[in-house]
């Protein structure tokens, strides 16, 4: 008899045995169904073996297949790298590629209707305008076919009775179309085409290979990296290409761009997707037939059957790092995944992230630069306003210069584009007369005044109120008063100063969804918006040709905590804010206003010396031995009391294992030492590069035994430390 090891997705440590009955065909990677307790459950085959003579286990049997093709060796490697990497549960990272089950099982289907051609004596006006609808639109449900009519129903069953119509059922989730074109690109600069052919013979000759495409901003990474695309897909018939982008920038724009090049629209997986939308995705990528996936982070969780090529676009960019359920960096996640699919790997990025230009210097990524614009666009000129010595008048928040700046801007007709990374009105609400700080219940986050909605909002929790009359703490009456700018006290100043201008907000208050994101895009293309007031969702590659100003409002919002990356975090959102200036003919300026213009950051700007701050970023670093020339993880504990809290941090710190080269911080009170009515703390540790720190991190989960009610997590290669 043959057995069945099946792991499920669950907090289990390991896979269970099951039998296999006669006439049921599984192996390694086969989609089953299982019973797990009193209920049945979907897991993955991880091995099949010969049941040995002497197990007298009496096991349960297996219940079914589902007709999908097994999750391939490469994919199952990488979940079990994945799990021991992040200190996770292999079943948590199998439920993360498990997100759309309705997968596992064939398209459902729709009844639709069609003409038959038969006549009847017994036609109706009414029958008429359905019959000539079904000419008119094709096969389609019948209440679609009444609507387009204008009729009942019943009109249409009444023609499928008399055989004018006849009903059969389809597939809901069509398969995608197939790319077709993959010929060179056209119009590539002599840079461009350099670095596309040598991404084309790398891909041509196969395996395992990284790379770091370098380019400034608008220098056309998009069109290089297409190349790549365009070889893959031509050298195999069934090979498929993964893209990673930061969420936000998923547009229709971007999904147009790969339609246009291949010829047929890529596969999509973010969470603005509907369920079905997700199902469809997912069981055309594990049948081979989606050979274009364009995705955010968690795409690269997806079963891919004949993975050839991953591509990183904006690699730097924080939202590549996972930090719920299980935590993990998607850049440093794809790296390997490229590895164990023996499959190419692109990095691409105007401001790479140091640990990438490390491992590009170390000679383990081949680097391909691109060091300019095509035709006659070029990078803007940045320069520094130093508010000590042009400070906005009072009340405001733009300096003479950028006020200025925008007026002329304005007068020319073209568009300007002012960046400041806080939403709503103002950031903190504070009692004139108490001087209380409104704050989230259960949490030390502070409030955001939303003055278009009327509401308190807590950008950390989601929870809002709206604005009260009177203080919640003394009971004054209007003494609660907004503080510090946010877009929306910003957008207040600019309709001020330019009464006929046409000023929008673009952050996640107005771009809640493709659909308005798109909208925003497609207007400030079209030139229907002088001003664009945006967050950091303003920096997502958008390209817009006739806008030349860029206005940075607090360049310094960035530079503030314990962060270790907030100086590279700083420069590279600001590059990628000012690049957005100048991407046509007309050529774009810059203006960064910041208290300390002699930042390392922000000299490097103005320089536009890159390279140069990232020397002094990378000196400072291997000084003090951090990522990426040593090691670093946490342990978050959260506990609903202060005293448990305490006890749990006691017991953690004394489990903590004795390791060469190890060093423990802690336990220390979080940044946001309260979140959601439970206490946080946490532990820091580092360690020198050669130390295996996951390993370590789960010999200490391992020794650990804490109090129920209290939380813990790990965090390999931390970025966030709050």
């Amino acid at each position: 008899m043959k057995l069945a090891s099946i792991l499920f997705p669950l907090p289990l440590p390991e896979p269970f045995d099951y039998e296999v009955p006669a006439g049921l065909d599984v192996e390694p990677g086969s989609y089953v169904r299982a019973p797990l307790g009193k209920i049945e459950r979907t897991g993955v085959v991880w091995a099949v073996k010969d049941k040995a003579e002497d197990d007298a286990r009496a096991l349960k049997p297996l219940i079914d297949v589902f007709p999908v093709p097994p999750m391939p060796a490469p994919m199952r490697n990488f979940i079990t790298f994945a799990a021991r990497y992040n200190v996770a549960h292999p079943g948590h990272v199998l439920a993360m590629v498990l997100r759309a089950r309705g997968g596992l099982k064939p398209s459902p289907t729709a009844t639709v209707y069609e003409p038959t051609g038969h006549r009847s004596n017994r036609m109706t006006e009414a029958r008429i305008k359905v019959l000539d609808a079904a000419r008119d639109v094709g096969p389609t449900s019948a209440a679609e076919l009444a609507r387009q009519a204008g009729v009942s129903a019943g009109v249409v069953k009444g023609l499928v009775e008399i055989g004018a119509l006849e009903a059969r059922e389809v597939a809901t989730d069509l398969p995608y179309s197939q790319p077709s074109r993959f010929a060179v690109g056209d119009h590539l600069t002599g840079e461009q085409a350099e670095a596309g052919e040598e991404l084309r013979r790398s891909i041509a000759k196969g395996g395992f290979q990284p790379f770091l495409l370098d380019g400034i901003t608008g220098s056309g990474k998009t069109e290089v990296y297409f190349e790549a695309i365009a070889e893959a897909l031509q050298k195999a018939g069934d090979a498929q290409v993964l893209v990673l982008l930061p969420e936000i920038a998923l547009t229709q724009a971007v999904l147009s761009r790969f339609e246009s090049r291949f010829g047929a629209p890529p596969a999509p997986w973010h969470s603005g997707l509907s369920d079905a939308e997700r199902r469809r995705t997912w069981r055309e990528t594990a049948h081979g037939r989606a050979r274009i996936v364009i995705g955010a982070r968690s795409a690269l969780f997806l079963p891919f059957r004949n993975l050839k090529l991953i591509i990183v676009d904006e690699e730097h960019d924080t939202s590549f790092k996972q930090e719920d359920g299980v935590t993990y960096h998607a850049r440093d996640m794809a790296v390997m995944r490229a590895k164990l699919e023996d499959a190419a790997i692109i990095l691409a990025s105007a401001t790479p992230a140091l640990e990438t230009m490390v491992n590009a210097e170390a000679g383990r990524y081949q680097r391909l630069k691109l060091s300019a614009r095509p035709g006659a666009a070029r990078l803007p000129d940045i320069e520094l306003v130093d508010l000590r010595l042009d400070p906005p008048e009072k009340g405001n928040w733009l300096s003479p210069t950028l006020s200025n700046a925008l007026v002329s801007t304005l007068e020319a007709g073209e568009q300007s584009l002012l960046f400041l990374n806080r939403r709503g009105y103002a950031p903190l609400v504070i009692c004139k007369a108490c001087g209380e700080r409104l704050k989230s219940p259960g949490t030390e986050s502070w409030l955001t005044e939303h003055r278009y909605t009327n509401r308190l909002v807590c950008h950390l929790t989601g929870w809002s109120m709206p604005k009260p009359e009177a203080c919640p703490m003394c009971g004054a009456k209007d003494s609660l008063m907004g503080v510090g700018p946010g877009v929306e006290r910003v957008a207040e100043e600019v309709r001020v100063l330019l009464p006929q201008a046409r000023v929008e907000i673009f952050s996640s208050d107005t771009a809640r969804s493709g659909e308005e994101t798109r909208g925003i895009v497609d207007r400030m293309a079209a030139g229907e918006i002088d001003v664009l007031i945006g967050t950091q969702i303003v920096a997502k590659g958008h390209n817009f040709p006739n806008l030349t100003l860029v206005g940075v409002v607090d360049a310094d919002s960035g530079m503030k905590g314990g962060d270790l990356r907030a100086g590279e975090r700083t420069y590279q959102l600001l590059s990628q804010v000012a690049g957005r200036a100048g991407r046509a003919e007309r050529p774009g300026r810059a203006l960064i206003q910041t208290y300390g213009p002699d930042n390392p950051a922000m000299m490097a700007l103005a320089a536009g010396d890159r390279d140069g701050f990232l020397q002094i970023e990378r000196d400072v670093r291997a000084e003090l031995m951090l990522p990426p020339f040593g090691r670093m993880a946490a342990l978050v504990l959260s506990a609903p009391t202060p005293e448990l809290i305490k006890e749990a941090g006691q017991l953690t710190g004394a489990a903590a294992p004795n390791g060469e080269g190890v060093t423990v911080y802690g336990p220390a009170p979080a940044p946001i030492s309260m979140l959601r009515g439970r206490h946080r703390i946490r532990f820091l540790v580092t360690s020198p590069r050669e130390v295996d720190l996951s390993a370590y991190m789960s010999a200490w989960l391992r020794a650990l035994k804490l109090p129920n009610p209290v939380r813990i997590s790990a965090d390999i290669d931390p970025y966030s430390f709050l």
